[in-house]
């Protein structure tokens, strides 16, 4: 394994948070990893050294996930909802509590329009900075910051609601 590839496998855990926020479903988070790491090994000799990976690897993410609910929407296919028991089984309050505050946080950013969604992601998630960020979805860092801003709003109001 180069390196380079290396360092993509380190990135997985990053890759997998931001394809969640981006898909909105566990399979199909995992589906957009694996073509993203597909086309970035694919396309290795475009990434130049001294960049950020992170970044480049998120921008080929969102393309994929483009390019795949364009296909979608051509095909007429339709997203099954999100797995609501996925942790059937598990006991003890603490576990319980820590996983509806997740729960609402991902149904809160689950709620949010594409746009803010993975503005959100990338910057409050996954750490880039506002120019990273604007690199990677290809917009101005006022549009970045405009999107930020009205995405953190809706979902601080959103999970106020929720709070008792």
């Amino acid at each position: 394994m180069s390196g380079l590839e290396h360092e993509m496998v380190e990135l997985l855990p990053r890759l997998r948070r931001l394809a969640r926020a981006l898909t909105r479903d566990a399979t199909d988070a995992d589906d957009v990893v694996q073509l993203t790491l597909e086309r970035a090994i694919a396309r290795q000799h475009q990434w130049r050294p001294g960049t950020r990976l992170d970044s480049w690897m998120f921008g080929i993410m969102k393309n994929a996930w483009i390019d795949e609910t364009r296909a979608r929407k051509r095909h007429g296919a339709v997203l099954a909802p999100a797995e609501e028991g996925e942790h059937v089984g598990d006991d003890g309050a603490g576990i319980m509590e820590a996983r509806l505050a997740v729960g609402e946080v991902r149904r809160a950013m689950a709620s949010l329009p594409a746009e803010q969604r993975i503005a959100v992601a990338l910057v409050l998630i996954e750490g880039l900075s506002y120019k990273d960020a604007a690199e990677v979805l290809e917009i101005p860092l006022g549009t970045l910051a405009s999107r930020i801003v009205r995405g953190r709003t809706a979902l601080m109001a959103q999970l106020q609601e929720v709070a008792p």
